[in-house]
């Protein structure tokens, strides 16, 4: 259900600075330690998220892990529902948010599921603890329920897990057209389950026993503390989200959500055909900015990139002006740029598909992202150092991220990547350098341009013609044209619209600009040329 955009004062778009890391086994062992250390993480971290004034309700916690296999089976068994493979599982869950209306919710999602190719196992509601949650939360406290479905016969775990994303794309937009309440659906998938909420960590696991029961085995877990500044938080955007964890924000939002409305009605893929449409809308129009890039996220993965490569694409470190940067690797990046516009932060990024944990730094840096490798093959990351209680002794390497730094750990192959080898590797899949030469075209130098010249009556003519006023001459031309300066004023704009001007009005007149185009300390492409570009790709873009 789609919130509406002038029903606060806040800016609707949400931004934050939270605390948010993963922990994953490189040997992929699953074990329930793992989900331990990853709460013991998300609590040394509360202190980077907020309480509401009741003391108990927090701006959202949560916890990525791998689907809980053993836990989930037994869960099965006890309706006498028993599986061949534990991998033919895959869990929904549901947040409902109109409580009276959930019989309803849960005929229109059996009948989307029925229509699908999906077998239908049962329907699960979430045994919660509510007793430890602050007033406000509890006020506002969906009802929750898991759907648990089997994988159809013939179909292998990628298209598993497309099946699940188009279901639940159609489930949304079935239920958004039936306008019976607000709902949300924070996971739906074979390799990965989302517990969060709005409350404290210290909250989350006495609020959902699951992650108490010593059956929930994972080999990897993504945790997120939730600090919202600028909105009213709400249980749907307690993070993780479906892929990732986000502290930060994302300050080019307005351009990328544009961009991808306008890609969608162009969007071909042979792995969805027609099917493609029902993926609409991409980004959900009531999401955070952090929702919004795990939206975009989720499309390229189930399109058929592994998450790193999606990230890489999404966001890429300062390659524009990098020296001693790899060739292949800038190529890499340049052909990537002509699909996907960059997703800038700052941002500190932790997120996994189920298979792999990856941590990332955007293009500035300016979110701190700390790691540690243990002797026993178990990585951690974290806003902070200190956020497990892991002896000296035992950590065999620890560092940090930079800016536009990235750090994997595959756990089917059982690997641990570092920046250098994930870019080396990513950026020789296919011959990017080839594909440049071939078919990007470099602009020609411009000709110089003679000056016509006028008389002092004519340029006076021309100047009222178009609108021009004595200000805009002293104000603007004059430091532009007798010192090569750019024209700043510090004064505020009470100018009357020119829409409403009888009088014809210049073009750049009809529009505004929405941020503060100059800073104090200055950030501008001069000053920070190592992280800013104003190289643009002009042409058609390509269908990512």
């Amino acid at each position: 259900m789609q919130y509406s955009k002038l029903s606060s004062l806040a800016w609707p778009n949400v931004r934050d600075a939270c605390g948010v890391g993963f922990i994953a086994d490189i040997k992929g062992r699953k074990t329930h330690q793992i989900l331990e250390q990853a709460i013991a993480a998300l609590r040394n971290l509360a202190h980077r998220g907020a309480v509401s004034a009741d003391g108990l309700t927090g701006d959202g916690a949560g916890i990525l892990t791998q689907l809980p296999h053993k836990l989930f089976l037994r869960e099965l068994a006890s309706q006498e529902i028993y599986l061949d493979n534990p991998n033919d599982l895959a869990v929904g869950v549901f947040f409902i948010e109109n409580t009276a209306n959930v019989e309803q919710f849960i005929e229109l999602i059996d009948a989307e599921i029925a229509e699908s190719a999906l077998y239908h196992l049962m329907w699960r509601e979430i045994p919660l603890n509510n007793s430890v949650l602050g007033s406000d939360a509890l006020s506002r406290l969906p009802h929750m329920r898991q759907v648990f479905v089997k994988r159809p016969v013939g179909v292998d775990d990628a298209e598993f897990e497309r099946l699940l994303y188009l279901n639940r794309k159609r489930i949304e937009n079935r239920l958004r057209k039936a306008n019976i309440g607000r709902f949300y659906i924070p996971s739906y998938s074979s390799q990965k389950i989302v517990y969060k909420g709005l409350m404290v960590a210290q909250q989350l696991e006495r609020f959902y026993p699951d992650l108490a029961d010593p059956d929930y085995l994972t080999s990897l877990a993504v945790f997120h503390q939730r600090y919202s500044t600028n909105t009213i938080p709400r249980w749907s955007l307690a993070q993780p989200f479906r892929y990732l964890g986000h502290n930060g924000e994302i300050n080019t939002l307005s351009g990328n959500v544009n961009f991808m409305e306008a890609r969608e009605h162009v969007l071909k893929s042979k792995l969805w055909g027609d099917d493609i449409d029902d993926l609409l809308p991409i980004i959900s129009p009531d999401g955070s900015d952090s929702a919004a890039l795990d939206n975009t996220l989720e499309l390229l993965v189930m399109s058929g990139r592994d998450p790193i490569h999606a990230l890489l694409m999404l966001v890429p470190e300062a390659f524009e002006g990098k020296e001693g940067i790899d060739k292949e690797l800038k190529a890499f990046y340049d052909y990537n740029a002509s699909l996907m516009e960059p997703w800038d932060g700052p941002a500190a990024l932790a997120l996994s598909d189920g298979r792999f944990a990856v941590a990332a730094l955007d293009r500035n840096g300016l979110r701190p992202q700390r790691y540690w490798i243990s002797s026993d093959g178990i990585v951690v990351v974290g806003s902070e150092a200190g956020v497990v209680n892991m002896p000296v002794s035992e950590i065999v390497e620890k560092g940090r991220l930079g800016p536009g730094m990235i750090l994997a750990v595959d756990t089917q192959n059982q690997e641990l990547l570092f920046d250098k080898e994930i870019k080396k590797r990513y950026s020789r899949k296919n011959p990017y350098s080839k594909w440049i030469k071939d078919w990007f075209v470099k602009p020609v130098k411009p000709r110089a341009i003679v000056a016509d010249k006028f008389s002092t009556n004519e340029l006076l003519s021309l100047q009222k013609t178009f609108a021009y006023s004595s200000e805009d001459l002293a104000r603007i031309f004059e430091p532009m044209v007798f010192e090569a300066k750019i024209p700043v004023g510090s004064m505020g704009d009470d100018t009357p619209l020119a829409v409403l001007s009888e009088q014809p009005q210049p073009l750049y007149r009809y529009f505004k600009q929405r941020f503060a185009q100059v800073t104090n300390p200055p950030i501008d492409p001069l000053r920070e040329a190592i992280v800013m570009s104003l190289e643009t790709d002009v042409g058609p873009r390509g269908n990512i």
